[in-house]
This record gives C-alpha cells, sequence and structure tokens, in this order.
C-alpha cells in the first residue's frame, strides 16, 4: 500500500530545518514526518507531497526528491508550484491547482499511484478534494486548525476584517476547508474536543455533520521516544553546561538551583507567552520559589538582540521584556538557545534534576504536542485548559498535568505553584503518572495503527464525487466569507 501525505507548505527536508522557528516549521511539520516514519514501519510507502522551492534563501527545499536518514519507504517529493521564492502559506491559495496538476504528472512519469491519500491543513485538505476528483482516490482531511476559530479570536481582540482578509486570506482558507471537510472519507481530530467544538463552528455546519461517526475518527498524535524519553544520552552533559552558563549569566548565584519553569514554543502571541511572564513577574512566592526559562533559537541574549528578529517574534520578546523589566524580575528570568528537538529532549532531563517543570499557556491548543514531549521526558506539566490538553492531562478523574485559564493570570500562576510548591513525592507522582500516560497512549506507533485501521476500512467504499467551485480552479478572488 502506497499513502500521500498532501502538504503545500510543508517545507520537509532531511535535517528538519527551521522547525519552530518560522510560522510555517510548526507541529504539522513534526506531525506529518513522525505519522509518515512510524507508516513506513508497518510496512507502507508513504510518499511527503509538498512544494519545491527555488530561492538562494533557502536551500534546504530545492531538490525534487529527499528522504529521512536511515528511514525506508518514505520520500519527500517536491512539486514545483507558483512563482520562484519562498512564499508564506497564506499567499499559495491562488496556485493549488498548479499543485494538483503536478502531483499528477509526477505519478504518471513515477508509474505509480497512491492507494489512499491524506491531507493537512486546509490547502492539502483542498488539494485531497481536487485530486480525488481526478482519480477517484479517497483521502482524508487532518486540519490540524480552522480557520474560523482564528479569525473569530483575533476579530474579539480588535483586529480589522479587511485587514485580516488581505493578511490571512481567510475567505479562501475556510472555503479550503468547507470543501475538505464536506467531501473527505474521514476527518482526523486529535480530540473529541476538536470534533465537536472546532468542526461544530457556525462557518462550516452546512458541510460536516459533527453527529455523524463516519465522518471522523479520534486519533491522538504521538511523541518520537526516540528522542523525548527519560532515559539520558551522551548530549545531556553538554546541555547541561549550557543551562549552567546560561544560569550564571541571568540569575543571582544564591537562586541558581531553584527549579525551573520551562516554556518552549514559537514566540507569537497565540502562545500566550506573555501571560505567562506576566503571571510569573506578578506572584512574588512564585517568582521567589523558582526561576522562568524561555527557550529561544538562535540567539544567546534576547534582552540585547531581540530588535533583530522579525515579527511576531520581535513583537512577542519586546512584551516579554518590558514585563520584566517593569516588574523587577530581570534575575529571575532566563533565555536559552536550543538548536534542535535532541537538544531540547536533552533539557528537559537535566532540568528535572532541579525538580522543574513545563508550561504551556496557550490562549487555545488544538492538542498541545510540547506538554506531551515534556511529559515523556519526566517534566511535570501545567497547561492551558482551551483545548486538547484538558483531555490528554485529564481523564476518569485521574490528573496526568494542572490545567489552568490561560487568560487568568491568577489561575496560571495557581498552577505553577501548585507544582513548585509541593513536596517531593507529590512532584514524583505527577512525573511518573506523566510518563506512563505517554507510553499507554501518546506513542507516533499507535497514531499511524490509528490511521491504517481507518484506511483499510475506507479504501473499499464509494463516495460521491465532489463539488468544487471553478473560482477554486482559477486562482480567482472567491466571495468574502462573513465572520
Amino acid at each position: 500500500m502506497r499513502v500521500a501525505f498532501i502538504n503545500p507548505q510543508g517545507n520537509f527536508d532531511s535535517r528538519d530545518s527551521y522547525w519552530t522557528t518560522h510560522p510555517d516549521f510548526g507541529g504539522q511539520l513534526v506531525y506529518v514526518k513522525e505519522l509518515a516514519v512510524a507508516m513506513s514501519g508497518l510496512g507502507i510507502s508513504c510518499d511527503i507531497i509538498t512544494r519545491r522551492i527555488t530561492d538562494p534563501d533557502w536551500p534546504e527545499f530545492a531538490g525534487d526528491m529527499d528522504s529521512y536518514p536511515g528511514v525506508e519507504n518514505v520520500r519527500i517529493i517536491r512539486i514545483p508550484f507558483g512563482p520562484e521564492g519562498f512564499l508564506k502559506k497564506e499567499k499559495l491559495w491562488p496556485y493549488l491547482d498548479q499543485f494538483r496538476k503536478g502531483i499528477i504528472d509526477f505519478y504518471r512519469q513515477d508509474r505509480t499511484m497512491p492507494s489512499f491519500i491524506t491531507a493537512h491543513y486546509g490547502d492539502g485538505g483542498l488539494v485531497g478534494a481536487m485530486l480525488f476528483k481526478d482519480t477517484g482516490i479517497p483521502y482524508s482531511f487532518t486540519a490540524h486548525s480552522l480557520g474560523a476559530q482564528k479569525l473569530e479570536k483575533l476579530l474579539q481582540a480588535g483586529e480589522d476584517r479587511a485587514r485580516l482578509e488581505e493578511k490571512y486570506n481567510f475567505s479562501y482558507r475556510i472555503a479550503a476547508e468547507r470543501i475538505a471537510m464536506k467531501c473527505s472519507a474521514v476527518n482526523f481530530v486529535s480530540t473529541s474536543m476538536e470534533r465537536y467544538q472546532q468542526y461544530s463552528h457556525r462557518l462550516y455546519r452546512d458541510f460536516v455533520n459533527i453527529g455523524d461517526d463516519s465522518k471522523f475518527r479520534v486519533v491522538p498524535p504521538g511523541v518520537n521516544t526516540s528522542i523525548f524519553k527519560s532515559e539520558p544520552t551522551d548530549l545531556d552533559a553538554r546541555v547541561e553546561e549550557k543551562l549552567t552558563s546560561a544560569l550564571k549569566g541571568f540569575v543571582e548565584p544564591s537562586r541558581q538551583n531553584l527549579p525551573l519553569i520551562i516554556v518552549s514554543s514559537r514566540l507569537e502571541p497565540k502562545k500566550n507567552h506573555t501571560g505567562l511572564v506576566r503571571a510569573f513577574s506578578k506572584d512574588i512566592a512564585l517568582n521567589e520559589a523558582s526561576n522562568l526559562l524561555i527557550v529561544v533559537r538562535g540567539m544567546e541574549n534576547p534582552y540585547d538582540e531581540y530588535e533583530k528578529t522579525d515579527d511576531p517574534e520581535r513583537a512577542v520578546l519586546s512584551e516579554i521584556i518590558e514585563i520584566v523589566r517593569r516588574n523587577g524580575v530581570e534575575k529571575k528570568v532566563l533565555f536559552l538557545n536550543i538548536e534542535s528537538q535532541l537538544e531540547l529532549a536533552a533539557l528537559y532531563r537535566v532540568a528535572g534534576k532541579l525538580r522543574s517543570i513545563f508550561a504551556l499557556t496557550s490562549l487555545y491548543e488544538p492538542f498541545g504536542l510540547a506538554s506531551i514531549e515534556a511529559m515523556a521526558c519526566g517534566l511535570p506539566v501545567v497547561a492551558t485548559s482551551n483545548g486538547g490538553p484538558s483531555e490528554s492531562l485529564n481523564e476518569n478523574g485521574v490528573e496526568y498535568g494542572v490545567l489552568v485559564d490561560p487568560a487568568d493570570p491568577q489561575d496560571i500562576a495557581r498552577g505553577l505553584k501548585r507544582l513548585i510548591n509541593c513536596d517531593q513525592d507529590v512532584w514524583k507522582s505527577f512525573r511518573e503518572r506523566a510518563m506512563n500516560r505517554v507510553l499507554d497512549k501518546y506513542t507516533w506507533a499507535a497514531t499511524a495503527k490509528g490511521y491504517l485501521d481507518a484506511i483499510k476500512e475506507l479504501i473499499k467504499n464509494t463516495y460521491p464525487e465532489p463539488e468544487i467551485p471553478d473560482c477554486i480552479y482559477t486562482g480567482m478572488e472567491i466571495p468574502f466569507i462573513e465572520s
């Protein structure tokens, strides 16, 4: 069996370049790569199909084909479409029909054809629908996040609707998502909350029935347990030296053995770094008992270097630094330059020696894979109650982490203090439950099996031909979708 993974804006390469450093290089890439690798381990041939980029500033994505070292049966296939040069994902919509044609041409020349297609994000979902119309090959849709919720949150924050349309192409995105979810053989979701809350948004109600069990499968993503694990590696000693150096550079000597509150996610507003920093800065009991560590990439001292970065990273760092300075906690907040997932996993293990914790206080998390990765390494977690963590960290009355309201700095502080101020036995209890939770439920092998069980059932069925408006193919401006 051959399964194709459709990702127009995925930007995959053999070295996982730029992961977590750019909005187009987030958790979706981790998800698709790890799922494909896990499927290949089950004997499935997997093709990750993405965009070829001809741009001297992005040389990693110039080749037609790529692969992952030591991984068999996974191909990275790059199809050229649109103008040359790197384009942000919001700018790819008018060129997706070129992508569709390029994929069909590739498989004709390759003399192969996938048995099933998994389509990711709204643009991939739309291409999946177009390919299904052309070839009859059924596809699944994995949204990762849906545009209607993002649009609504930005409008609530006072953003101008026309300006948002110009920047994010919400009308095109939401139209694509509607087609993708309506015409798919199944919609994969990470949590039941994603199904019942995101897909029930009024802008999708006429396009999918959330009560139809045949249209949804809950399959949580997993953790790469060869990287994120509690057993130490040779890298741990080097990362411990980096951490010790950072502590000496940022923190007073008397505080260098205090527990750390670690936050590691992209520096963008929805991740709510500022809410966490505000909670830490204003709660004296909390910041007397711990240090706050913010993971960055490519910077040794953001206090001096943040102005050289681009937005949204610069804006977020600027606000973080302003809060820290206003509250006089400069000697309690440190930054650490972490360059890879391997280094990040080592940091989690090393920080565990200080009885540290991990914090993910995003305004909303569709799933919250970052918290699961920290749990796999043995760090107890405090996470947002908005979205996936409310299921992964709490089930049948058992707590696997602490949930907080990300909009309430006092509640964030409450949750952090619950783990920072607890005794050693309570901290160890959360640590053990967290690690066992990951191994029991959140591995990529389990995710791959969940996908394959559904795929083997779905390829036996017949499906109506999708109806796709002409404007989708031509790249013309589509009708404005009111919010």
